[in-house]
């Protein structure tokens, strides 16, 4: 199977690491939007091209790994490459994938082709499991903790403050919160309550700490909502202490049983990872040996996770998969 990466940062490294760790997978090559002279891969035999060229290869490459961004890129990105290519995407506005999903199935649909969304930890492997536990449990709530981790989009929210030079920011779920749902509580949790934000900021030597801290404390979308602590440091501690990208979380259910509803349960699963795009790439390595299952099989159209048989996910056949896993 001859996997292609379309964009190459973060997450685009990982993919490219995580393909090598799977025996029924090749790299075909990364494409990018820069020059390909300047892209330096993370092994030195892989082959860079421009994105501008990747129509040319289109009967070459079995699955396209679309690794760009949430905001701007993936909603043009996965359409347009949809109705050529076999594709995978980590698309993760949640409030946005159904229109995502319309966009990219009526691309795929045309050109026969076999599109995998929103695949990655949350959407992805957050949500089977939010739907595993909402069909066994019907009577009962669900709770979504993140963290502790580093999320990329609020850091980036505030390395755009003037007068900031760096920045890190950590999401930390409310042990009391977290504590009060694992014991069945089925508490009701505000936004403040279930998360706090940590911040740590490298502010240029003449900038205004106290204008700075403001700014990010009472940023809409990102901050406001949420007890948040800036603390400023250097550029050295930042790169000593901050240099990695964990993140994680827990999915929980809460819900009873019997006849008066007297039997009560909790479903949890967790992830604790110590690079978040690596995982991400690892997810998406798995869910594009379904899709290209599933493109020989002539299916077609848009598909989310909860689309995809698990043992398609698998390097295993189905026979191993029954006899050793089941």
């Amino acid at each position: 199977m001859k996997i292609a990466i379309y964009g190459y940062g973060n997450l685009g490294r990982g993919v490219e690491s995580a393909v090598r760790q799977n025996s029924d997978t090749e790299l075909f090559g990364v494409f990018t939007r820069r020059s390909p002279e300047k892209v330096n891969p993370v092994f030195p035999d892989t082959k860079v091209f421009s994105a501008a060229d990747i129509v040319n290869y289109k009967n070459d490459i079995d699955v396209l790994i679309i690794c760009g961004g949430s905001a701007t890129d993936l909603p043009e990105m996965t359409p347009a490459l949809a109705a050529d290519f076999n594709v995978i995407d980590s698309f993760d506005t949640h409030a946005d994938i159904p229109k995502h999903f319309a966009n990219v199935d009526k691309a795929a649909k045309k050109g026969g082709k076999v599109a995998v969304i929103s695949v990655g930890w949350d959407p992805g492997m957050f949500s089977l499991n939010r739907l595993y536990a909402n069909a066994i449990l019907p009577d009962g709530k669900d709770y979504t903790f993140w963290g502790k981790g580093v999320s990329q989009g609020h850091s980036d929210a505030i390395r755009r403050i003037e007068g900031i030079l760096d920045a890190r920011q950590y999401t930390i779920p409310v042990q009391a919160a977290l504590d009060s749902v694992r014991a069945g509580e089925n508490p009701e949790l505000t936004t403040r309550e279930k998360h706090t934000r940590l911040c740590y900021v490298v502010a240029a030597e003449d900038a205004d700490k106290a204008r700075i801290e403001h700014e990010i404390v009472t940023m809409p979308k990102y901050f406001s909502d949420y007890d948040t602590t800036v603390n400023f440091i250097s550029q050295e501690e930042l790169d000593r202490d901050h240099k990695g990208i964990p993140h994680g979380g827990f999915v929980i259910r809460t819900g009873s049983t019997g006849v008066d509803g007297g039997n009560r349960h909790v479903i949890e699963y967790s992830l604790k990872l110590d690079s978040n795009p690596e995982f991400t790439a690892s997810v998406l390595v798995a869910f594009a040996r379904a899709a290209y299952r599933m493109s020989h099989r002539g299916d077609c159209g848009c598909k989310t996770v909860f689309d995809i048989a698990p043992v398609d996910l698998s390097i295993k056949t189905r026979e191993q998969v029954i006899a050793e896993m089941l």
